[in-house]
């Protein structure tokens, strides 16, 4: 792969290592996560998960892309792209907003910055496959309704950031410091609406 990183080799229980992977990860985090505990949940052999990643931070990242992959698809899946911009832009939000507070979301950005120490290639890896994707979608976007006169924008990375940024006030200090683990429809709501607001705001027509 262009980064350096190795690709997994797939075969017929590629996907069930992955999931039995996925529910340590979330249960125990990256350091509790032993390969006897993820081959038991997998129903596979240690020979068989080794055949497939040849170490656990492999299998932690690939986790990690395939749930954000999932999530990216998804949105796009659901949200009619060809909707006025606000609508969008609102759909979107709540898209961003639902994956941030997920115990997947939640946990997983945990894991990343406790083992930065130690594996700073994490973060970096996790931001390419989850964050750099939902900004590189937002750029996408942006141009398009640019170019249909629906916003003014000249920095569209800056703006892309900003949204995202905007779409996490509140909610997202109080979850990273523990101060809350869960939120109301209204809560998220609230963050949702300023941010389309705010952002409507500085760039809409």
């Amino acid at each position: 792969m262009p980064d350096g990183t190795v690709a997994p080799k797939k075969g017929r229980k590629f996907d069930q290592v992955l999931e039995g992977a996925r529910q340590v990860f979330l249960s125990d985090g990256y350091e509790g996560a032993s390969v006897d505990d993820i081959a038991k949940a997998a129903g596979v052999s240690k020979a068989t998960l080794y055949s497939y990643f040849s170490d656990k931070r492999l299998l932690f990242m690939q986790v990690a892309k395939t749930e954000c992959a999932r999530q990216a698809d998804h949105a796009i899946e659901t949200i009619d792209m060809e909707a006025p911009v606000r609508q969008v832009l609102n759909n979107i939000a709540i898209e961003m907003m639902d994956f941030i507070t997920s115990q997947f979301g939640k946990r997983i950005f945990r894991i990343c910055v406790g083992e930065s120490d130690r594996f700073p290639e994490l973060g970096r890896e996790f931001y390419e496959s989850g964050p750099m994707m939902v900004r590189n979608r937002l750029v996408e976007y942006f141009k398009e309704a640019v170019a249909k006169g629906e916003l003014q924008i000249t920095d569209f990375e800056l703006a892309a950031d900003q949204f995202h940024e905007l779409c996490k006030a509140d909610l997202f200090p109080r979850m990273v410091f523990n101060m809350t683990d869960e939120f109301t429809k209204e809560e998220k709501r609230r963050v949702v609406d300023g941010a389309v607001d705010m952002f409507m705001a500085r760039y809409g027509v």
